[in-house]
């Protein structure tokens, strides 16, 4: 993979979710040179076992074949709803990077205690294997797990995506996204949102876009 190619795209996933039954996801297709050219929206189960499902929709409904590899921003989401990343990357054939940004001891001990008995879920956190600390040029530390791609290069990807602080953008614009997607379907469910938002909340699949280009 030609890192300081500028045709070269990656696909950031992150979530959004805040007391509600469904969590947002926003899916950032970025180019090395950092410009936006395609954005998709899904949603999944918060504390569902839907999310490897969520994520391979929205990948789905971008339709794309230039995309080079896939960012999450996390392999756990929406209260421990597990991503599949190796079978995100052989659905795909892209190589998958999972980034996370904090230090951990694990999260077995609360998956054991908030879903007792479920050993589906704890199977699946385990099947995620360990992450790899990765220190960017800036200083700042992420960890890594990677799928279909060794550590050195995703860590060299990871940091060319980070133009400051530890996020790569294609995953804080993500974020971003996926929070203003969360905000607006929930004023849609108060009332506050206007008859565009109430579909908006309903769909599993939401807003695709690329380049026409």
């Amino acid at each position: 993979m030609h890192l300081q190619k500028k045709g070269l795209r990656v696909l950031g996933i992150a979530d959004s979710y805040s007391g509600r039954e469904h969590s947002i996801l926003a899916g950032i297709v970025m180019r090395r040179d950092l410009v936006i050219d395609g954005t998709a929206f899904s949603q999944v189960t918060v504390g569902g076992m839907d999310a490897t499902e969520g994520v391979l929709t929205l990948i789905r409904a971008l339709d794309r074949r230039d995309i080079n590899a896939i960012f999450l921003s996390g392999c756990v989401i929406a209260f421990f709803n597990i991503i599949d990343p190796r079978r995100v990357q052989e659905c795909t054939g892209l190589p998958v990077i999972c980034v996370s940004y904090e230090e951990s001891f694990g999260l077995e001990g609360d998956i054991r205690h908030h879903f007792p008995g479920d050993t589906k879920r704890r199977d699946a956190y385990r099947s995620l294997g360990e992450r790899i600390p990765h220190t960017h040029p800036n200083g700042q530390m992420v960890f890594i797990r990677s799928w279909g791609i060794g550590f050195c290069e995703a860590a060299q990807l990871c940091s060319a995506f980070t133009s400051e602080g530890k996020i790569p953008e294609p995953l804080r614009v993500a974020r971003i996204s996926a929070r203003a997607v969360h905000e607006f379907t929930r004023r849609a469910d108060t009332g506050t949102g206007g008859d565009a938002a109430d579909s908006l909340a309903s769909s599993g699949e939401f807003i695709s876009g690329k380049d026409d280009k």
